[in-house]
């Protein structure tokens, strides 16, 4: 081999990789997360979770990414250990398909159909539609398919390119001669081992493996080692992803370790034991891609099937391994509130999956705030230390959630996201600063109740029913915020700021009714104070509600020019904006 088939060789492997990327990007980003979640739920059975993981796999192409969440769903608490098992079973025989495609290379026939099958021959025609779709179209999903077409196309012509280069080898008695090498099955084992550690990826090493038999100088005795060395060297990845992770995670991790050396040595002693019985001979023939490709299944399935019904013992061997006594804390097991763990760092290797969870977390911190408001409610009508304490402890906890959700979602910017998992980090980013200030009033309000109590103030009747038909309004305004921002409902969202107007009102004259009330002699000086703060907290809960809205609003017309919006409305130039103000004015009238 020359120094310039050297360098086509190379460039067919730099174009196999890439090609085998961007098709698993794109496929990821046209799941937008949904596959995580059929498997985060859907794992009852172990049949149904090695169905499941070979599907899931089959689809996003890659059994390092799947055990890699897997890993992530038992460090957060979202699958037992138990559960996982079945899916990394799973997850082994869907990296198959990726080897039985590229088989389709193989294919020899002067039949014009036969022909189409092969990839160099269809390749061309995927390209020019992953490139039409690419520039033309204006919907996201068909631009994720035009990238998982192009890539397919780039990976196909990579392998082709990586097969023609290598060819003349077979004439190169020191490549074959290093081949030879790997007929024994412990040098096999390890070469394959090693090299899918250091790409990441069994899938790709299968197809490298592939190219190579091109050169004809392989037989099946020297490819069975380094398939089985592979499927042991894809445990890298998982191994590594559950380096700080807790003690579960890391056991899920090593179940895949287990699964994958004990099925490789219980292969091996049951082939080689019959093969000097019965003296295999097809093990000198030279091997072609689609052999690799039978061989590469018959043992991920016949592993499965063999160990499937141990798959406890798997599980009790990897807590052997990492027994319970001596195991020591890790920091996410130390974290107080175990929910903080649904932003484990392993999601945010596919993307969709983790925006979803930042979702799911900034919801409970919506609803964590609006209960700061709604028991510091209470505590004006009836004082209790506990209820002030919870406020306490949930201001505390959604100050929490913000620093938490704002540095994953920076780490997740950084990722490949769809439009609709971009809208949903942009809304995210733009209203948690929001939720945490509402909490921080309903601890202000707390601290104005308490103030109350242990001065005994109290306000005057009209003023108590004043201020209670604020507090109902506010708290209308806070409910279609959350349910606005929960559901991404921009009807709701619309609701918000009228609301808002009229909160703005009630507090200009219930200031204007407590001077009136403060010169006829019915309320005191430290009385105001008190309600002028009260007062004050609920008009900024409003407006950082109607900032919520507004964010709902604008986010999904794909454009934030809030301020646009809000003069828009108030000029008057929206009958419907008019129409919903004195709607809630009638609703909300101060009594005369």
């Amino acid at each position: 081999m020359d120094f310039f088939a050297l360098l086509t060789m190379l460039g067919g492997l730099a174009l196999f990789l890439y090609g085998m990327e961007t098709m698993g990007q794109g496929l990821e980003k046209l799941s937008g997360g949904r596959l995580e979640r059929i498997l985060e739920r859907l794992t009852k059975t172990p049949l149904k979770a090695v169905l499941l993981g070979a599907g899931v796999t089959a689809v996003i192409q890659s059994s390092s990414a799947t055990t890699v969440m897997v890993v992530g769903f038992v460090n957060s608490g979202i699958m037992r250990l138990s559960q996982a098992v079945g899916i990394i079973m799973g997850a082994n025989v869907g990296t198959t398909v990726t080897s039985w495609i590229l088989s389709l290379a193989g294919i020899e026939s002067e039949n014009f159909f036969v022909r189409l099958l092969k990839p160099s021959s269809f390749s061309p025609v995927l390209a020019l539609l992953g490139v039409i779709l690419l520039m033309f179209s204006k919907r996201e999903k068909k631009k994720d398919v035009g990238t998982i077409l192009i890539g397919f196309a780039i990976l196909m012509f990579g392998m082709e390119t990586m097969s023609g280069a290598v060819k003349p080898l077979a004439r190169v008695p020191e490549f074959t001669g290093i081949l030879t090498m790997f007929s024994n099955p412990l040098l096999g084992i390890l070469a394959g081992a090693l090299l899918t550690a250091v790409i990441q990826s069994s899938s790709a090493s299968v197809g490298i493996l592939q190219a190579l038999s091109a050169t004809g100088a392989m037989n099946y005795g020297s490819v069975i080692p380094i398939i089985l060395g592979q499927n042991i060297g894809t445990c890298a990845t998982a191994l590594l992803s559950g380096i700080g992770a807790g003690k579960n995670a890391r056991r899920a991790a090593l179940v895949h370790l287990y699964f994958n050396l004990i099925g490789a040595t219980v292969f091996m002693a049951v082939f080689y034991t019959a093969n000097n019985v019965f003296h295999f001979a097809f093990l000198e023939k030279p091997v072609d891609v689609m052999g690799i490709a039978v061989v590469h299944s018959l043992f991920n399935v016949a592993a499965t099937l063999v160990l499937l019904p141990f798959s406890g013992g798997l599980v009790r061997l990897a807590c052997l391994s990492i027994p319970d006594a001596a195991e020591r804390e890790t920091a996410g097991e130390k974290e107080k509130d175990p929910e903080f763990r649904l932003l484990d760092e392993r999601f945010l290797e596919t993307p969709g999956y983790a925006a979803k969870q930042c979702q799911l977390m900034a919801v409970r911190m919506a609803n964590l705030s609006r209960s700061c408001i709604l028991t510091a409610d209470r505590l004006f009508k009836e004082y209790d230390e506990e209820k002030a304490a919870e406020i306490a402890r949930m201001e505390e906890l959604v100050d929490r959630y913000e620093d938490a959700l704002g540095t994953y979602m920076v780490k997740l910017g950084a990722r490949s996201l769809s439009a609709g998992d971009s809208h949903t980090v942009s809304l995210l980013l733009h209203c948690i600063g929001d939720l945490e200030r509402i909490s921080d009033h309903g601890r202000n309000l707390m601290r104005a109740a308490k103030e109350m109590h242990e001065k005994k103030l109290e306000f005057s009747k009209k003023a108590k029913k004043e201020l209670d038909i604020l507090m109902r309004a506010v708290e209308e305004s806070l409910m279609l915020a959350v349910e606005a921002f929960e559901k991404n409902d921009r009807k709701r969202a619309a609701l918000v700021e009228p609301l808002e107007e009229v909160v703005d009102g009630l507090i200009t004259c219930l200031k204007a009714n407590h001077i009136k009330r403060l010169q006829k002699g019915k309320c005191t000086i430290e009385q105001g104070v008190v309600l002028s703060d009260i007062s004050t907290n609920l008009e900024r809960v409003s407006d950082h509600c109607s900032n919520i809205a507004v964010s709902v609003i604008e986010i999904e017309r794909d454009g934030f020019d809030a301020h646009g919006y809000l003069e828009h409305l108030k000029k008057g130039n929206d009958p419907q904006f008019t129409a919903l103000v004195e709607s809630y004015r009638r609703k909300y009238a101060l009594p005369g």
